[in-house]
């Protein structure tokens, strides 16, 4: 079993940052993937980034890649992302993900994020206001 647990959400105003966290209990980073995703009210969910835990490779959506950094700590067994420039429409719940199937150097973001991931998280408010 992995619980992923989220922190570091909050409230910014457009162009600023935040650094999600996500502590991942139980989580095997010799085998797989870890992701954020988001969710907007009355979005689907969609996926942010991922990062393969054994190496370093990572795979970002189009719409936060140059402002949004997907990384890993091994020896804190935690997934961060670092948000910067941040807009509006990224005002939405950001949900950490383990456990997944598919990604890393050279993966189709669109596939990685439709892949399967095993466990998911409660999830961190971010909020963006201009």
């Amino acid at each position: 079993q992995v619980h992923p647990v989220e922190s570091g959400g909050g409230s910014v105003q457009t162009g600023g940052s935040l650094r999600l966290s996500c502590a991942a209990s139980g989580y095997d980073y010799t085998i797989s993937c870890m992701g954020w995703f988001r969710q907007a009210p009355g979005k689907e969910r969609e996926g942010v980034a991922a990062v393969y835990t054994p190496g370093d490779s990572t795979n970002h959506a189009d719409s936060v890649k140059g402002r949004c950094t997907i990384s890993w700590d091994n020896a804190k067994n935690t997934l961060y992302l670092q948000m910067n420039n941040l807009k509006p429409e990224d005002t939405a719940m950001y949900v950490c993900a383990a456990v997944g199937a598919y990604c890393g150097y050279g993966a189709d973001p669109e596939q990685v994020f439709s892949s399967t991931f095993r466990y998911f998280g409660q999830g961190t408010q971010v909020t963006v206001s201009s």
